[in-house]
């Protein structure tokens, strides 16, 4: 009978990869809102940094939350991160030949709005920070989603204008949530207030006298 001893090997936590994922996002959003508030003059500059920085940074930013252990931004940034990649490459490769591409854009938002309404219930459980961007974004989604579906003759009506500024909010809000994360992340205390959980569980009672029910971990962003 083997009785080597066995050594367990525990890697140290990664750092906290919350606020890339936010600022991906948050630029994206930023770009492409913009063109929907009519605030642009030029083409689909959100394309690329859909690709790069909304997609495959926050992409990342989620594969490492599932290595921080972090269920809720691993669903979020994954998720998101695949939105953007999708999204660029049906306006490359399916918008031109559809024949209601409004219509296309309408459904694809309204799918996402449906992940969003369980996603913004669970943002409760984290911070007041991250639950206004879930907020604005559930709005944005829903605003933008009547307005492609209710547009006709291939021109986006004003309700998209309306989900373009409500975009530029939920940016807004999601820059500060990154920028939180950072500072707060590397002072080793909060500067920049993001408030706690507005959905705190009552405390459970220790099993037995010595061994208490261990808590969920508590984070910044």
């Amino acid at each position: 009978m083997d009785e080597t001893p066995q050594r367990r090997v525990e890697l140290p936590m990664a750092a906290d990869p919350a606020p890339l994922g936010l600022a991906a996002f948050a630029l994206t959003t930023f770009l492409l809102s913009a063109k929907n508030a009519g605030w642009t003059d030029g083409g689909d500059a959100w394309l690329g940094f859909a690709f790069a920085y909304g997609g495959l940074a926050q992409l990342l930013a989620g594969m490492w939350e599932f290595r921080n252990r972090n269920v809720f931004g691993a669903t979020a940034f994954s998720t998101y991160g695949s939105f953007w990649i999708g999204l660029g490459l049906y306006v490359l490769l399916a918008e031109g030949a559809s024949p209601n591409a409004l219509n296309d854009l309408g459904f694809i938002l309204l799918a996402f709005a449906i992940f969003n309404t369980y996603m913004l219930l669970w943002s409760t459980r984290v911070t007041a920070a991250v639950f206004l961007v879930f907020l604005t974004l559930e709005v944005t989604e829903i605003v933008l989603s009547l307005g492609f579906l209710s547009s006709t003759g291939g021109v986006a009506n004003d309700v998209v204008k309306i989900g373009g500024y409500i975009g530029i909010l939920t940016a807004a809000v999601a820059w500060y949530t990154s920028a939180a994360g950072v500072v707060n992340g590397m002072a080793g205390r909060p500067v920049l207030k993001v408030g706690g959980p507005l959905w705190k569980d009552k405390p459970v009672p220790a099993i037995g006298p010595e061994i208490p029910v261990p808590g969920a971990r508590e984070r910044v962003s």
